[in-house]
């Protein structure tokens, strides 16, 4: 039984909008509910047209029965913020400056537009996709066979934001919380790591920042405040067709955990051998054969 896949969202920049608007375009610090439902739209390649909930007592639509899905966001790297400086419009005949709200075009001495486009650059996120209580039962396999292959390409938050290599990280997970808090962590191990100084040491804990649509299980391990609603944002999707777009506010829920610093596999190649290794572990019984001799210390080219 599917109950639930793993998601990786890193890449040069990634940016999550929740209230852009005209000429300033924001993002969150993490993944949106709004953002990942589109995505997974497009890769199941529903239309902007039939982006809309039914009626209450109607058959859900494909887009509909996006809602039922739940995230768990894991801050790997909160990145860095980006602010892009854009201008558009000026330098054009009449007839070719851009277009106004009543139908004309904008005056020649007004013609250039200045817009803010704001992003988030190194940032990692692993995410963990489980559904609701009620949802179909092959929702989850449908969405995670839709991002393996999907219809329409894919992006995080913006068209000039692809994903990376590893963007379904597991398409099927008996247990997505559980893996969400195993899975290697893309970053380097901070200096003054609690417990010990050294990411070998088994003392050696870090804190991790994990955000999520639901509240966190009541187990004692994701801290007593991970139950109650820590904010709200206005990105629960109801219409997302192209000119009416409509969403609902809802509850955000946030918890730090305490996770083994030895997880913590740095960045680039040496993460993605470290991925390769957990999701592939090696057999006891299987002689490994290395890619590529390992050379000394020194000796490397």
């Amino acid at each position: 039984m599917n109950n639930g896949f793993l998601l990786q969202l890193g890449g040069p920049l990634q940016s999550w909008g929740e209230h852009s608007a005209f000429n300033d375009r924001d993002t969150m610090a993490y993944p949106t509910r709004s953002g990942l439902i589109g995505m997974l739209a497009s890769a199941r390649g529903i239309p902007r047209a039939e982006a809309v909930d039914g009626p209450p007592d109607s058959t859900p639509t494909a887009f509909a029965s996006l809602r039922a899905l739940r995230f768990t966001v894991r801050v790997d790297r909160p990145g860095t913020r980006l602010r892009d400086f854009h201008t558009v419009g000026g330098g054009y005949p009449a007839h070719r400056t851009l277009p106004t709200a009543k139908g004309g075009r904008r005056k020649a001495e007004a013609a250039t537009l200045v817009s803010h486009r704001h992003y988030l650059a190194d940032a990692f996120f692993t995410v963990a996709v489980t559904a609701a209580p009620g949802a179909a039962d092959d929702l989850l396999a449908t969405c995670a066979e839709a991002l393996a292959h999907p219809r329409w390409p894919l992006h995080m938050g913006r068209r000039s934001c692809p994903p990376g290599a590893s963007l379904l990280l597991r398409a099927e997970s008996a247990d997505p919380l559980a893996e969400l808090c195993a899975v290697p962590l893309a970053r380097k191990l901070p200096a003054g790591t609690r417990g010990g100084p050294t990411a070998t040491s088994p003392a050696a804990q870090v804190s991790v920042g994990f955000v999520s649509d639901t509240p966190f299980p009541s187990n004692g391990s994701w801290g007593s405040g991970s139950s109650s609603v820590s904010t709200t944002l206005n990105d629960e999707p109801v219409r997302l067709t192209a000119r009416d777009r409509i969403h609902r506010a809802r509850p955000v829920y946030t918890a730090h955990r305490m996770l083994p610093a030895q997880n913590c596999k740095g960045y680039g190649a040496a993460y993605l051998r470290a991925l390769d290794e957990y999701l592939n572990p090696a057999s006891p019984d299987l002689p490994v054969t290395p890619v590529m001799p390992v050379m000394p210390e020194g000796k490397r080219s």
